[in-house]
């Protein structure tokens, strides 16, 4: 089984240029659902051997994380290959279709069947995941959220980019644990220095200073405040909903065969803006991961219609002085990027 682990990794490269939905310039973009195990292949691998050569996972012991649904994938590939069972504490939100795969790779599911009331799906995951460690002594737990093994395992992914396409004036990335904005745009400064990172959140998430609020998007955002978010990387950041990203995956579908979920219909979208406002600058977009979990929601016609996911999309955002200086609705940008522990919202 180890050599499945040789093979996480090595995903294509793409030019995009179909319209979202204005003509640009064209981008580049990092398909990594193309990957064996899926883009958090890498960190699932790069956390459980870590822990291993520390002595915190012990052989045969189990793994117990919080998902909703992308990390798993690549936990059950790294708990298969070295010989660790995995439990995940996942949410009713969860679609059957990965409830369905994760269980057929042999992954043992705990269901929570409510959010918490101030911290939503995530925190209510996090309670169930600590009642589950207290009940298994020996139980390993990653902690996606604030493990520096979890951005140490893109470097490989930041080595792919430097060979090719070999440069690049702007990174794009969606933002959820913080681990592979962090890890591509540390590996990838060595080379660029000149590089800019682009933060691709959700309407409702927490991370970047903004309230949590229930969220449609699943697989980026937060309700709370990971420490794998390096604050000081971004240069600015973009927060879209669920329309933009459902207009981007279609139009992604039609006009270039390449197309994901919620991320990467939202860090397609601020890409081709990106390419289009500023030409000439070479721009890579992380895509975290296809379109095949989506079949029953982004691409769902009737999905999408009950929800109001068909209407006119945003042809750009709306500019904000500072994350905290007003809630967003929709579409917005901001230029001032600081830890919303930290940070004081100016008067």
């Amino acid at each position: 089984m180890n050599e499945l682990l040789s093979l996480v990794g090595r995903t294509p490269l793409a030019r995009i240029t179909v319209p979202l939905p204005h003509p640009h310039g064209g981008f580049w973009a990092k398909l990594e659902g193309f990957g064996v195990g899926g883009m958090k292949a890498r960190a699932a691998v790069s956390m459980l051997t870590a822990a291993r050569a520390r002595g915190e996972l012990r052989p045969g012991a189990p793994v117990v994380e919080s998902t909703s649904g992308t990390l798993g994938i690549g936990l059950a590939l790294a708990g298969q290959c070295l010989g660790h069972p995995v439990i995940l504490v996942v949410d009713a939100e969860l679609e059957p279709v990965m409830r369905t795969m994760l269980r057929a790779y042999g992954v043992r599911l705990e269901v929570v069947d409510r959010p918490h009331p101030r911290g939503g799906w995530q925190q209510a995951r996090l309670n169930r995941l600590r009642d589950l460690l207290e009940r298994l002594p020996g139980a390993y737990w990653p902690d996606q959220y604030n493990n520096p093994d979890n951005p140490a395992g893109y470097a490989s992914l930041a080595r792919e980019l430097a060979e090719r396409p070999g440069h690049a004036d702007v990174l794009v990335c969606s933002v959820g644990t913080g681990g592979h904005s962090a890890g591509v745009f540390r590996g990838l400064r060595r080379y660029w220095p000149g590089l800019r990172l682009v933060g691709v959140d959700t309407v409702g998430s927490a991370v970047f200073g903004q309230p949590a609020r229930p969220r449609l998007m699943r697989g980026l955002g937060s309700s709370i405040h990971p420490r794998n978010v390096a604050y000081d990387l971004f240069d600015e950041v973009h927060w879209l909903g669920p329309v933009e990203a459902v207009d981007a995956c279609r139009r992604l579908a039609r006009g270039s065969f390449v197309t994901g979920g919620w991320s990467t219909g939202a860090v397609a979208r601020v890409a081709a803006w990106t390419a289009r406002r500023e030409a000439g600058a070479v721009v890579v977009a992380i895509f975290p991961d296809g379109p095949d979990r989506y079949l029953g929601s982004i691409f769902d016609d009737e999905y999408c219609r009950a929800r109001g996911l068909l209407g006119r999309s945003e042809d750009g955002p709306v500019e904000i002085a500072h994350p905290g200086a007003v809630e967003v609705s929709g579409w917005a940008r901001c230029r001032t990027v600081a830890d919303p522990l930290l940070a004081e919202v100016p008067a």
